[in-house]
């Protein structure tokens, strides 16, 4: 299945030139997964629009949205009609985004969105379970974080959902980036325009409470993976918390339409297959240097076998002579359970070898963990005997 079969042509677009309190009027009102900017009438892209910038305070209603698609934009791959749908969903994952435009000889077409693709191939989604696809490593919030808290935590972490939970650690509900636009915005419009900075710092110190969504739509790790992105869909959300079967107020995971869509472009090539979210970070180094920094941990261990890897960088704005803060996530699926590994370092490269190191601590733990229930399982079988 090629991408022209599910693209569309009925976007949203805005012009280079309009000021982002147009933008956010239009995400409050009609709630699009990205708008799409464009100059000469429609005829020349520049860029997309996403709700994550919206939650940068300090964009003010009066600054033209150009000034916002060259950063924000450079990431988003632009797709061809005839590309293959599994290209596309790995494009997307990498891209870092959930719309991007499709192009027919070099001009603008339509565009995708993650919805689009998954609700195309959601018949052949019943193979797949939770368990096999969703995120362990998951960041949360305690229920009496204020929304300053939450922003910053959904920033650093370059996510865009946070379950939420009470003095017991037990699951009470989550908070999105959508949700967060939308209060927001719809608040800091009661005010005048004099009032906006004071308010805006008046939200930031109210309570999650106030923005969370609860009760929470959950999943259990058994569950089929076409039957959790049906209720993604049906329900308008992008996320679901993965929760034991016997108890829906523990948080053991959380499976996103990302994480779907990452397993969509899964291949069985002879070496491993790597995923680069924001790929474009990388400087110094390339996707086969991420490979091998991987693979050399991994050949240690002769009967851990690696299913999937995904490399997550995110930029801050902190710099040093020039080169930019940059944080590295390394999440690794394999035979023998979940391993993750982070770092922070000026350049990708540097950020890549601390987060590699983080790594190898990891495997060297879970590891450990294996060898102690196998030791278990000896000795129980040779109580057994006796």
């Amino acid at each position: 299945m090629d991408i022209s079969d599910i693209a569309t042509q009925d976007y949203i677009s805005v012009d280079a030139e309009e000021r982002m309190g147009k933008v956010r009027s239009i995400f409050d009102d009609e709630n699009p997964k990205g708008i799409i900017v464009t100059r000469a009438g429609g005829a020349d892209y520049e860029g997309v629009i996403t709700q994550k910038q919206l939650l940068s305070s300090h964009i003010e209603d009066d600054t033209r949205v150009v000034s916002l698609t060259n950063p924000s934009s450079h990431s988003v791959p632009k797709l061809n009609r005839t590309e293959n749908v599994r290209d596309v969903a790995r494009k997307l994952v990498e891209g870092n985004t959930k719309v991007a435009p499709v192009f027919e000889s070099d001009k603008l077409w339509g565009v995708v969105t993650e919805d689009l693709i998954l609700d195309a191939v959601l018949d052949n989604l019943d193979a797949l379970t939770v368990d096999q696809i969703f995120s362990e490593d998951i960041v949360t919030v305690d229920e009496d974080a204020n929304i300053g808290t939450v922003i910053n935590r959904l920033r650093e972490n370059s996510i865009s959902r946070l379950p939420v939970l009470d003095e017991d650690g037990f699951l009470t509900g989550i908070v999105t980036v959508h949700d967060l636009v939308d209060f927001i915005v719809r608040d800091v419009d009661k005010t005048t325009r004099g009032d906006r900075r004071g308010e805006m710092e008046r939200l930031l110190d109210l309570p999650v409470y106030d923005v969370m969504s609860s009760p929470v739509t959950t999943i259990h790790p058994g569950d089929s993976v076409e039957d959790a992105v049906r209720t993604m869909l049906e329900d308008d959300i992008a996320g679901l918390v993965v929760t034991p079967e016997d108890d829906d107020r523990v948080v053991g995971g959380i499976l996103t339409k990302t994480d779907v869509l990452r397993a969509l472009s899964f291949t069985k090539e002879e070496h491993m297959d790597v995923q680069i979210t924001n790929i474009d970070l990388l400087d110094t180094i390339g996707r086969e240097d991420v490979r091998e920094g991987i693979q050399k941990i991994t050949k240690k261990y002769s009967d851990m076998q690696v299913q999937h890897a995904h490399v997550r960088f995110h930029e801050h704005k902190e710099r040093l002579r020039g080169t930019p803060l940059i944080y590295c996530q390394i999440r690794l699926r394999t035979n023998k359970g979940q391993a993750a590994g982070t770092g922070e370092g000026y350049g990708a490269d540097n950020a890549l070898n601390l987060a590699l190191d983080h790594l190898e601590r990891n495997v060297l733990e879970l590891k450990g963990i294996q060898a102690d229930e196998e030791y278990k399982g000896q000795l129980l079988r040779k109580l057994n005997e006796l």
